[in-house]
């Protein structure tokens, strides 16, 4: 009667009376020698790494969160977020303390989605903040498109010089670490990067859910 009421369905395949199925679970488990090390076309200064290609229920999984508010599956990225980030620890690519710091996300669509996503799922990857500490400490300035259908020049156009730290950051202890969901031409990562390092942080790696 309740899945007539309120139909549940995978959030990774469409799959009926489950909200994440064992199969799209598998697809995002980390394997041995992931997450890859990917060369994005703009250079961020830091190796960039990603846990998969922007493709079948991951990248379902990561437009379902960001355009159609499914809370529900900020728990099952986050918890590949953390998959790939106790690797880097135990490769010794990251150390601790380490620094958690999302990617920024245009306000506007920060507002639409009712909350960052990244940050959410950044938080869920490090439980709520205990196994390292997340800080937003970064914006968007305003004039920054969104990125869907720009060219990769216009990508990096978008964005050079509209990332700001936030005055509310602080300084950012041990590692840092940039997380976001897709990597595409790496425009604002590298931007990210750049602004923490220009303020002090010591940034070591960009980490993301999926690269396209």
């Amino acid at each position: 009667m309740l899945d007539l009421v309120l139909p549940l369905e995978c959030g990774g395949c469409g799959a009926e009376s489950t909200r994440w199925c064992d199969a799209c679970a598998r697809h995002l488990r980390v394997g041995p020698d992931e997450p890859h090390l990917i060369t994005p076309r703009v250079q961020a200064g830091v190796p960039v790494f990603s846990l998969g290609r922007y493709a079948g229920p991951r990248r379902t999984a990561i437009v379902a969160v960001k355009e159609h508010g499914r809370a529900d599956l900020v728990e099952p990225l986050g918890a590949s977020m953390r998959a790939g980030l106790r690797q880097l620890l135990a490769w010794g690519v990251l150390g601790a303390p380490l620094t958690v710091v999302p990617a920024p996300t245009r306000r506007q669509a920060a507002r639409k989605r009712g909350g960052d996503p990244v940050t959410r799922i950044a938080l869920a990857a490090t439980s709520r903040g205990r196994d390292a500490a997340v800080v937003a400490a970064l914006r968007m300035k305003t004039g920054v498109r969104d990125s869907v259908g720009l060219s990769g020049a216009a990508r990096q156009r978008n964005v050079v010089g509209r990332v700001a730290l936030k005055r509310s950051a602080g300084i950012l202890a041990g590692d840092v670490v940039v997380v976001d969901d897709i990597v595409t031409t790496g425009a604002t990562a590298g931007e990210a990067v750049r602004v923490l390092q220009t303020s002090g942080a010591r940034v070591v790696a960009v980490l993301a859910l999926a690269n396209a």
